[in-house]
């Protein structure tokens, strides 16, 4: 077993698909910025090894598949039924949601119950200034599709101040009146905003999320997972809704997180740009894999901050969200 002096351990996977997106999030990344797949991806075969050698080695419980856009890949669908049959405790996607009209059957023959989707407005007009590409009605569509296969959905935001703080509550009262759980992200401190005034004119604080949600709503702190990113609210009656307040709210003491790029770059930490190339490691037998893998991994785990996210050069999309 890998633990560090505070107890955390690896048991949540990121993996990345590919680096390549047909968004351009102002978020993510800066303006003419080409979304282009990583030098040397690995292949879907190589990426299920990769899975089965950090279940066996970290004892990984849980895998998220992200990007850049997971479904932009052929990869994905030769993945993702491959990771449905490890005896995973929990399977999921994180999209865009553009393409799930057509990976819809893909994605429930596989059995996935849980996919989270990234949409930060309601407003077309909006959504094509912030994600820079896509159509909104295709994304909703997707969504309604998941949601009549019986999906668990979790929509992610990122509230920007004078770009989609006004969506805060129209998003929310969408996605209570779907049985949907609104996770809100603060703006990260990361890649092109990393040292940039832009991210001190955008952010949007957790309070002031809270503040504006209780203009209509009566709401009371949940509980969550111990290693949850997640602070969550209850609405009586109405549904829950959780905010992912890595600046106002760290939870770096407790966090079980380990990324995969999509080039076999392993990091322990959103916060460190450090990475341990696992692609050696798939050369290997099993056994010596391992034995490589375990020192590869205790070397991740010190790379995770003490406290508190301190913001970082590293772009999202290459490390997955």
């Amino acid at each position: 077993m890998i633990v560090d002096h505070l107890g955390r351990q690896f048991r949540n996977l990121r993996l990345s698909l590919t680096a390549a997106c047909n968004y351009a999030c102002t978020y993510c990344v800066p303006d003419g910025k080409r979304l282009l797949p990583a030098n040397a991806e690995l292949e879907a075969e190589e990426m299920v090894r990769a899975v089965q050698l950090l279940i066996d080695t970290a004892g990984i419980e849980k895998l998220r598949i992200t990007g850049g856009e997971p479904l932009l890949t052929p990869k994905f669908d030769a993945l993702l039924p491959a990771v449905m049959q490890m005896g995973l405790e929990d399977v999921s996607v994180t999209t865009n949601g553009q393409l799930l009209p057509r990976k819809a059957k893909l994605i429930v023959e596989a059995g996935l119950q849980r996919i989270n989707i990234s949409l930060d407005t309601l407003n077309a007009e909006h959504f094509r200034e912030i994600a820079r590409s896509g159509d909104l009605e295709t994304v909703l569509k997707g969504i309604e599709l998941m949601l009549d296969a019986g999906l668990k959905i979790k929509v992610n935001m990122v509230p920007m101040r004078h770009k989609n703080d006004d969506q805060i509550l129209p998003l929310l009262d969408y996605c209570l009146e779907r049985g949907i759980e609104l996770r809100f992200i603060e703006l990260m401190n990361m890649g092109h905003l990393q040292g940039n005034a832009l991210f001190e004119v955008q952010f949007f604080s957790m309070q002031e999320i809270l503040d504006l949600i209780a203009t209509r709503y009566e709401f009371a702190r949940t509980d969550a997972p111990f290693d949850s990113t997640a602070a969550r609210f209850e609405i009586p009656g109405a549904g829950v809704f959780g905010i992912i307040a890595n600046e106002s709210e760290p939870f770096c003491r407790t966090c079980s997180r380990l990324r995969l790029s999509s080039n076999g770059k392993l990091y322990g930490c959103l916060s460190n740009a450090r990475s341990h190339d696992m692609n050696e490691v798939l050369q290997l037998p099993d056994a010596l894999a391992m034995v490589k893998l375990q020192k590869m991994l205790s070397s991740a785990l010190g790379d995770k901050q003490l406290a508190s996210f301190s913001g970082e050069v590293t772009v999202m999309k290459f490390i997955g969200g």
